[in-house]
């Protein structure tokens, strides 16, 4: 049933995506252009060629390039999710504290729909991380959501390397996971100490790999796909996103990266963060949140729907993330709720779901914002992003459009009857109406005889 299921949605993609622009170059008249970097500007063109944002501004020429009338529509950089977990096929390796080896890259799915509805939300990128079962966790992946396309197509080459760490319950709790044998750390404490030894360990080994290449020893180390990780965290060259609720916890790693001399890029949830704020911008270190959904769990319970304020008012660098496959369709809504907890300013709060995070997964340089020279990543919305009665309309990734819904609605009645076509196939029905399966048999049962017996020798 699996592999029928890929095949529907395959057949839907096929059905789809003829009517969606490739590489065209693209010209999008008389929209309200919210940049995320210079204000808003009303009744604003972009000219995109090559993937490329080329101009800003009014009467732009159109040239050999599609036109899109956003007359009474609002253009955003396309959000990106700092916190996704969409597309994978495995999510955590809880087999060890520390699974520094595994990654993430081995197991993207470019058929889950997910993809597509986020798109639908005018999601256009995200960070794709290991789940929070290990003090030290996967390799993560950033992607553009180029559904339809290969995976290779949706790796962003140029974003940094990163990592997962994960603190609290679910380190706790994994554990205990039915059918694993019990694992350490069994507490906060333990928690720590994991991560200190891990770096104890990969310093070691980053020094004795510097003294063979120094020619101070013959022996080359032995490679460790656990540590390579890990000293590429202490030289820099792997942002550290870490899962966490509890303030204390969240200040003893930020304390921890200090002492090894590294600083975590993202402090992941921090539903408590807002206590701690000063003390966050102090150490330079982001948070991606939620914004007003807490209390699933006790770790989960003391936060306030003011936190994206206090942490914004104190100079943290914070988005807003989805961990999840349904709020990555909404997150323009959340970025909204920024604005109605205390007030935050309405291209802070759009930064906090395009601009920041991109520089949380450092990728600003390419997208995040509508500037010239950009990666042309954009959502066009039907009206203002922060109503609950728009939608995004179009979605455009390097130039591309990956998702229509006026493409999308056209199309729904030929992937219902496609649906119903394919559900009529020998191999999606139930057994009993496969074949002959079901059918009398063509000889004839002999008739009991007088002397034949019920089950229980009963007449």
């Amino acid at each position: 049933m699996k592999r029928n299921s890929i095949y529907l949605v395959m057949i839907s993609i096929c059905l789809l995506f003829p009517l969606i622009a490739y590489g065209q170059n693209i010209l999008i008249k008389n929209a309200t252009v919210m940049t995320a970097a210079n204000g808003t500007k009303a009744n604003t063109d972009i000219l995109v060629r090559n993937g490329k944002i080329t101009r800003v501004g009014k009467n732009l020429s159109a040239g050999n390039a599609r036109v899109i009338d956003a007359s009474g529509k609002y253009v955003t950089p396309g959000i990106i999710d700092a916190h996704s977990h969409a597309m994978l096929d495995s999510v955590n390796e809880i087999s060890y504290a520390v699974t520094s080896m595994a990654r993430i890259r081995d197991v993207l799915n470019p058929t889950d729909i997910t993809i597509y509805r986020a798109l639908g939300g005018g999601v256009t990128a995200a960070n794709l991380m290991h789940g929070s079962a290990n003090p030290i966790g996967g390799l993560n992946t950033v992607v553009k959501f180029k559904y339809g396309r290969p995976i290779e197509e949706f790796l962003i080459p140029e974003a940094p390397p990163g990592i997962k760490f994960a603190m609290g319950e679910n380190v706790k709790r994994a554990r205990n996971a039915p059918g694993q044998p019990r694992r350490y750390p069994a507490t906060r404490m333990g928690t720590l100490e994991t991560m200190r030894d891990a770096f104890v360990r990969a310093r070691d080994y980053k020094k004795s790999w510097e003294k063979y290449r120094a020619g101070k020893t013959k022996v080359p180390p032995k490679r460790s796909v656990e540590l390579e990780p890990i000293v590429e965290v202490l030289e820099g060259k792997r942002l550290v996103h870490a899962h966490g609720y509890r303030s204390d916890e969240h200040l003893n790693l930020m304390k921890l990266a200090n002492e090894f001399g590294f600083t975590v890029s993202t402090l992941q949830h921090g539903l408590e963060a807002y206590k701690i704020a000063p003390e966050i911008a102090k150490y330079k270190t982001g948070v991606s949140i939620f914004v007003d959904y807490w209390g699933y769990k006790m770790e989960a319970y003391d936060t306030i729907p003011h936190n994206a304020y206090i942490l914004w008012k104190n100079g943290v660098l914070v988005s807003i993330n989805s961990d999840s496959g349904e709020r990555i369709r909404r997150l323009n809504l959340d970025a909204a709720k920024a604005i109605k907890y205390g007030g935050v300013p309405e291209e802070e709060a759009l930064k906090m779901i395009t601009l920041n995070p991109a520089k949380q997964l450092g990728i600003d340089k390419m997208t995040g914002s509508v500037e010239v020279g950009k990666d042309a990543d954009l959502a066009i919305w039907s009206g203002h992003p922060f109503s609950v009665y728009t939608k995004a309309e179009t979605t455009i990734i390097d130039g591309e459009i990956f998702f229509d819904r006026n493409a999308d609605i056209s199309k729904r009645s030929d992937l219902e009857t496609e649906r119903k076509r394919l559900e009529k196939l020998e191999a999606n029905l139930p057994p009993n109406k496969r074949g002959k399966a079901g059918k009398k048999d063509s000889k004839p049962k002999p008739k009991p005889t007088q002397k034949t017996k019920a089950a229980g020798g009963i007449k």
